[in-house]
């Protein structure tokens, strides 16, 4: 079963779709006691639809598979409320918070069992929340920014920042953008970041990614590998672009996330056999 909500952030109200598990017979524990998480926060001017319908097909495909999916636009995106180029890096890790705020809130969520899925400047936000909250457990970052500001420059022309700085806004595919959204964007260096985060983390890119580089992945392999705890497992695929946007390449992104967080739910599920 799937239902579009509205979640309240501060003025803003954003605009979520929620997939609720479906039971399936055979499924130790799982729709029979609480259930995993997963959140999925969308890139650059995106929604929560996705580039062909990336995201919906992604939340149904882990809600058969007995997971509670959480899927939303940040303000400005979509159908929320709000500007999105007057915003910030600050603001969407905040109004992820909220998303995740009222995910928790839902009945039978296990606390212990939450992921977030990002993609482009989405794993950027998936990220930096996550160092930012430890409720979140694990991560799964599909082709992600490594490089804020250079990244989304490229995307959108050097002329469009110079603008807004002289301006003080430009148009970019109809949104309106300040210097300060992307003086946020300079402000963070998720490479540096992401080895604060002691979950486990799946990283999923294309090597045919022309608007973020593949090599990011290996980039993020490397710090993620640098600390104390949690492990960090990559999956390339072939000739993919930069949203999976051809059918066999979509279903080998989400067939892939899928696996993993199958792997984790089961590692946990021997864990706690183990602690009885």
């Amino acid at each position: 079963m799937e239902r579009n909500i509205t979640i309240r952030h501060g003025q803003e109200e954003l605009a979520a779709s929620l997939h609720y598990p479906v039971k399936q017979e055979g499924k130790e524990g799982r729709c029979k006691d609480r259930v995993p998480l997963v959140i999925i926060c969308h890139g650059f001017v995106g929604s929560r639809i996705g580039v062909d319908r990336l995201f919906v097909k992604t939340a149904r495909e882990l809600a058969r598979e007995g997971y509670m999916v959480l899927r939303f636009d940040y303000a400005g995106c979509g159908e929320s409320s709000g500007s999105y180029g007057m915003e910030g890096l600050e603001s969407m890790i905040a109004q992820t918070r909220t998303v995740l705020d009222y995910g928790m809130s839902c009945v039978d969520v296990d606390p212990t069992r939450v992921t977030l899925i990002g993609h482009s400047l989405g794993g950027v936000v998936a990220i930096l929340t996550a160092v930012r909250d430890r409720r979140v457990k694990s991560l799964v970052l599909w082709s992600s920014v490594g490089y804020p500001l250079s990244d989304i420059l490229k995307i959108t022309g050097r002329d469009v920042y110079d603008t807004a700085v002289k301006s003080g806004y430009s148009d970019y595919l109809g949104y309106d953008f300040t210097p300060g959204f992307f003086d946020s964007l300079g402000q963070y260096q998720p490479l540096q970041e992401a080895v604060k985060f002691g979950g486990d983390v799946l990283i999923i890119h294309g090597t045919s990614d022309d608007t973020i580089p593949v090599d990011y992945a290996f980039l993020y392999q490397k710090v993620f590998w640098m600390r104390n705890e949690g492990r960090c497992d990559k999956e390339i695929i072939f000739q993919a672009d930069h949203t999976y946007s051809s059918g066999p390449h979509r279903r080998q992104v989400i067939h892939c996330t899928k696996e993993w967080l199958n792997d984790q739910e089961a590692v946990q599920q021997e864990w706690q056999h183990w602690m009885i």
